[in-house]
């Protein structure tokens, strides 16, 4: 340990000639212990959260999403099917077609996702096992009508009842425009309606499907006067050993740059953007918090200052300059920011472990009974830098005061 580095410990740990003053110094630590320690909850908390978003969705996500670039739908055909399943690791390919639409059922009504999938859908995701009210039948023999599944969420807020054999759910579709424009609709509404018997009702909490009616594609395609060839997205179910980069670099190149190939994660890009932005956000005011609580280093490392002046002059007097001593004080800055910095580290273990297997703060009635938490190594380096640089910055004046302190041994 070099000389400077030796006089900062001694600055720090030694003692003052007020008790005031280690009382002062000692309530600076641990204002940053505790302020690490929230900043770093404040990222594993939102890292907890990412994680149980990403868990819930990944349940029902397709292994990958292909969409058109450009625009709502595309055309598909059979050899472009055909070529996906040749492809390494592919295991399903499902078509499906998605679009709004006003869903009325026992005097009730509600907007909300119709989605028309084909007979491979379930293999996609597993969604015929997450039927728990009725069953997954999209194709109802006899007179009995189109069937249709309904989400969790919209069957709550419609009354839906599958064991209801007479009530039936009427969706409506606005009728597309005529070709050449006009608004001219003599003698039928502008809108097409189709009646599906509900039969069965998504019971997860995961899902997009939990807020939409899965029917037919082509009865979806009958109601928004499509070809039989139009969708909105195809799904694919990877094999186990292939869903990686490789897989989705091969299937992009397959269907060309008229069409995005997107992951489990990539789905849901926007939503995780904004938790992203979120997370940041409440960090940035986290820092703030740290930059108050840094007036108390500004004020401890003054009044270390003004005890050891007379040292200082000594110093001064025997050749040292004034850099020299700025420097010395610098380090009791940093010296007294590292050690609030491993405190909270160890502060924000403690109560991450406490939480993470003991749920201190609960969410009751929510989706987990604990709030979530999840620690990350890049967040130990953020915060690490975060408060060693305010510390840095806390340290400049009161080292630049010491530095001005004059030479002459008993000045005041």
């Amino acid at each position: 340990m070099n000389l400077p580095a030796k006089m900062a410990w001694r600055y720090l740990f030694a003692r003052k000639s007020t008790a005031a003053i280690n009382i002062i110094t000692m309530i600076a630590g641990f204002g940053i212990a505790i302020g690490t320690a929230a900043l770093l909850l404040v990222l594993s908390v939102f890292n907890g959260f990412e994680d149980l978003f990403l868990t819930m969705f990944n349940n029902l996500n397709p292994d990958v999403r292909i969409v058109a670039a450009e625009g709502k739908t595309f055309e598909v055909d059979q050899e472009t099917l055909k070529g996906l399943y040749l492809l390494e690791g592919v295991a399903a390919v499902s078509e499906t077609l998605e679009e709004m639409a006003i869903f009325s059922y026992n005097d009730k009504q509600n907007a909300a996702t119709i989605k028309g999938v084909d007979e491979t859908f379930p293999l996609i995701n597993g969604i015929d096992s997450m039927v728990n009210d009725g069953a997954y039948t999209l194709d109802v023999k006899g007179r009995e009508g189109f069937g249709a599944v309904v989400g969790y969420d919209l069957a709550l807020t419609l009354g839906v009842d599958p064991l209801d054999q007479f009530e039936r759910l009427t969706v409506f579709m606005l009728r597309p425009k005529p070709k050449g424009g006009g608004f001219l609709t003599t003698g039928r509404t502008n809108y097409l309606r189709k009646e599906f018997r509900p039969t069965g009702i998504v019971r997860s909490q995961e899902s997009m499907e939990n807020q939409a009616v899965l029917v037919s594609i082509d009865k979806a395609r009958d109601l928004l006067s499509t070809s039989d060839s139009t969708v909105s997205s195809l799904e694919l179910a990877l094999k186990p050993n292939n869903i990686n980069q490789a897989t989705y670099q091969r299937i992009q190149e397959y269907m060309g740059p008229a069409y995005v190939v997107k992951n489990r994660y990539q789905q849901e890009n926007t939503i995780l953007k904004l938790m992203q932005i979120e997370k940041w956000i409440a960090y940035a005011i986290g820092s703030l918090m740290m930059i108050l609580i840094s007036f108390n280093l500004v004020g401890a490392l003054w009044m270390v200052v003004l005890d050891k002046r007379k040292d200082i002059s000594i110093l001064r007097s025997l050749g040292m300059t004034g850099s020299n001593v700025s420097g010395v004080f610098v380090r009791v800055g940093l010296l007294l920011c590292g050690l609030g910095l491993l405190s909270g580290f160890v502060l924000a273990s403690l109560l991450f472990v406490l939480q993470k297997y003991f749920g201190l703060i609960s969410l009751p009635g929510l989706l987990t009974e604990a709030y979530p938490i999840s620690f990350r190594w890049h967040n130990f380096l953020v915060v690490a830098l975060t408060v060693l640089g305010i510390g840095l910055l806390a340290s400049v004046l009161p080292a630049w005061r010491a530095g001005k302190v004059g030479s002459v041994v008993g000045e005041e």
